[in-house]
């Protein structure tokens, strides 16, 4: 295990996540007191020293094409949201539920599990479960005429740009 070198990698072992408790903290307070940035100050030193053994290693990310399929699945749930709304409201006969399968490129924990998360999250589709020994991903669709179209847009669209995210070539194991 390497060792720390700065007071402040000691302090904050996991800046990211320190800044991600204390920000909850104080939305979830719902004050900007200068008692509830004390304590969020203070969690976010010790949540992330007691939560520390949990994290092996965290991945290098590509924190701009990150931030980027984020803008990109935000706006497919909002434009996914009024298209679910409008099939759901109108007549049933023009629901197509179908289930199909998402071959995976990679064997990429992080990858294969975000693509799955964000398959769910998008209004309209949910992610049944990840096959690693097939690999794949069960997709079930509330409604769509072209399944191989679906397929090709979530590689597309979300797990091409994945793979940059983390740096993995077609067909890296984990």
């Amino acid at each position: 295990m390497e060792q720390k070198n700065s007071i402040l990698d000691r302090v904050f072992p996991h800046p990211f996540v320190s800044v991600i408790v204390a920000l909850s903290w104080l939305m979830l307070g719902h004050s900007a007191e200068a008692f509830d940035f004390i304590v969020a100050f203070i969690l976010a030193i010790v949540i992330p020293k007691l939560i520390q053994p949990f994290i092996v290693r965290t991945p290098n990310i590509h924190w701009i094409l990150a931030i980027k399929l984020m803008f990109i699945v935000i706006w497919d749930i909002i434009l996914c949201n009024v298209k679910v709304a409008k099939q759901v409201l109108g007549p049933t006969k023009n629901l197509h539920p179908k289930w199909y399968r998402v071959p995976l490129e990679s064997d990429h924990e992080q990858v294969n599990s975000l693509l799955a998360m964000i398959i769910t999250t998008t209004p309209g589709t949910v992610s049944a479960g990840i096959d690693q020994e097939r690999g794949d991903i069960l997709v079930h669709s509330l409604s769509t005429d072209d399944p191989e179209a679906d397929i090709q847009e979530i590689k597309n669209r979300y797990e091409a740009p994945l793979m940059a995210i983390f740096s993995v070539n077609q067909g890296d194991l984990v």
